[in-house]
This record gives structure tokens, C-alpha cells and sequence, in this order.
């Protein structure tokens, strides 16, 4: 087609669109392209905006490396993840789920532990925490045999990945539920902590006045033939930022009663002082048990990164 107004543009687009032999792949970008053209008409973008937003996305990728994930940040600062998460989730949003955001910290392969053992690896300051957790159906029977890997942040605020100081797979393990659909393992409790922000999605923050704190979690993968591989976060009922995670991960489901215990006897004897416990369920749908693609594959170098916190704007 021989362009003769800005109409023109988006007929033509969607009329070679239909050349796509994939009918999911046409309507994805079909209406990918309809938004798109539509959006640029609604704010009368300019040239010079334009170009900034290339630079941005092209600036998305450049700061991807195997230890550091800035398009998965990107998505989540945009509430894009938390809505993708719902939409697929919940009897395909429909009813309460279990089911969060993946986030950028999840390795591949991280150790197998018995049920009972610490997934601390490295020495650590913070306090002891005890969890056990439950894999139901939407039955409510437990299941049996799901592979549940976990991973988490120290109690300083850095995953493993980005702190060259911790061991390697410090804070991460995967276990087997038993009989009744149980995990537990020792860990510390976790820290909430600040995004990075040193590139687009930083800027993003600062441009509308946002913190970028997180609020203290637990990250879960269920996975077990027949079922819909499901991730997810307990968060801290305790966190300050509940209201405003940078992410927009927290729903109600998943907000974990992290229990105080000052004076009754750890599980470990080793145990001195207070000491915290948390126990949750999850449930799972059935549907495809399938891995998703880590976001990250290996562990930073060099010197331990600076956590900078930006203020929210009243």
C-alpha cells in the first residue's frame, strides 16, 4: 500500500499482519499494533519522545546480563507481571490464587535438600526462621511428591546472585512434599530491599516520584506432573511497604503470618534467643507442570553493589 495519510500506516500494518500462518500470533499483534498506533495518536507522541523511547528499551536489554534481569524489573515496576500473573491464574482470574510474580532472582538447579535442613549457606546475622508449607489441589488434598524450590533475599537485602560475599546458591534449595503435601526447612528471616536503580527502570521511579522497596519475602516454585507449574511469594505481615510494593506483587493470599517466638525452644537446639516460624498453604491447578526460562543464570562478580532507597513523594 502506497501511504497516503497516517491512517494508512496502521491499515497497512494489519493488513500484512495477516500473512502471519500463526491465528495466535496474528491476533496478539494485530492488537498489539492496533494499542499501539492508537496510544501514539491519544498523546500525540513527537519525534524526539519517540526516540527515547527506543533508547529506553534498547537500554532494557544492554543492562541484562546473567546476573541481573532490567526487563523483568521493567514489567514489574508497570504492574505488567502482577496482571499477567492474575489473568492466568484463578481459574483464569476468577477466584483467589496462590500464585505471584516469578521476580528476576530465580536460578535453575539450586541444591536438594531433605525436609528439616537450612538453606544457609553463608554466615548470617539474621534471625531463625522455621517454615513449613502445604501444596493442596483445588480439592483441598494435599499433593504429594511436588518439587518446591525456594529462594530468597539475606537478611541484609541481596540475593545471592548479587552479592559475590555469599556462597554460591546461599538461601536457595528445592525439597519434595511429603504425604501430606509438606515442606520445611530453616532459613532467616528475610529483609525487604530496594530494586536496583540504576538504569530505566530507576529513572522511571524518580520520573513519578516512587520508592522501590520491596517488601520481605519468600519466593516458592510448585512443580509436579499434572498440574500447572505454580510460583509465588510469602510476604511479611510485618513490612512497612505492604501497601506500596514497587512490584504490585502483594495480594491477600499471600501475605504470611511470620510468628515471633521469644521464649518457648526452637526446633533446632542450636537455637538461642527469639526466633520466627511460618507456616502457609498453597494451590495448585491442574494444567501444564512446565519450567519457565530462569531470568537469570549465574552469580555477579567484583565488589558488593550499593543499595540505594529513593523517597516516595507525598
Amino acid at each position: 500500500m502506497i501511504i497516503k495519510s497516517q491512517q494508512d500506516v496502521t491499515t497497512a500494518v494489519l493488513a500484512e499482519l495477516q500473512r502471519a500462518q500463526d491465528p495466535r500470533l496474528r491476533e496478539i499483534m494485530s492488537a498489539a499494533v492496533r494499542h499501539l498506533h492508537d496510544f501514539a495518536r491519544e498523546v500525540k507522541l513527537t519525534e524526539a519522545e519517540f526516540r527515547q523511547a527506543c533508547d529506553i528499551i534498547a537500554r532494557l536489554g544492554q543492562l541484562t546480563t546473567e546476573s541481573h534481569n532490567e526487563v523483568v524489573l521493567a514489567c514489574g515496576s508497570l504492574g505488567l507481571s502482577a496482571l499477567v500473573c492474575l489473568l492466568n491464574n484463578g481459574d483464569q482470574g476468577q477466584t483467589e490464587t496462590t500464585a505471584n510474580l516469578l521476580g528476576p532472582f530465580w536460578r535453575q538447579d539450586s541444591p536438594a535438600c531433605a525436609n528439616g535442613a537450612s538453606i544457609v549457606r553463608s554466615p548470617s546475622d539474621g534471625v531463625p526462621l522455621f517454615v513449613s508449607a502445604w501444596v493442596r489441589d483445588r480439592a483441598g488434598r494435599p499433593v504429594a511428591d511436588a518439587k518446591v524450590d525456594v529462594w530468597q533475599a539475606s537478611s541484609e537485602g541481596f540475593y545471592e546472585n548479587q552479592d559475590p560475599g555469599q556462597a554460591d546458591m546461599n538461601l536457595r534449595g528445592h525439597f519434595m512434599t511429603d504425604a501430606q503435601g509438606r515442606v520445611c526447612f530453616r532459613s532467616v528471616k528475610p529483609a525487604g530491599y530496594p530494586i536496583p536503580v540504576r538504569g530505566p527502570v530507576g529513572a522511571l521511579l524518580r520520573a513519578q516520584g516512587r520508592h522501590n522497596l520491596r517488601p520481605a519475602h519468600i519466593h516458592f516454585m510448585i512443580h509436579k506432573p499434572g498440574y500447572k507449574t505454580q510460583y509465588s511469594q510469602v510476604y511479611s505481615s510485618d513490612d512497612p511497604n505492604l501497601e506500596t510494593d514497587v512490584q504490585f506483587g502483594v495480594t491477600q493470599a499471600l501475605i504470611g503470618r511470620y510468628v515471633l517466638h521469644q521464649e518457648e525452644p526452637a526446633p533446632d537446639a542450636d537455637v538461642r534467643g527469639p526466633w520466627y516460624s511460618l507456616e502457609h498453604t498453597f494451590v495448585i491447578e491442574p494444567g501444564e507442570a512446565r519450567l519457565p526460562r530462569p531470568p537469570i543464570s549465574g552469580k555477579a562478580a567484583g565488589e558488593r553493589p550499593q543499595l540505594e532507597i529513593l523517597p516516595r513523594t507525598p
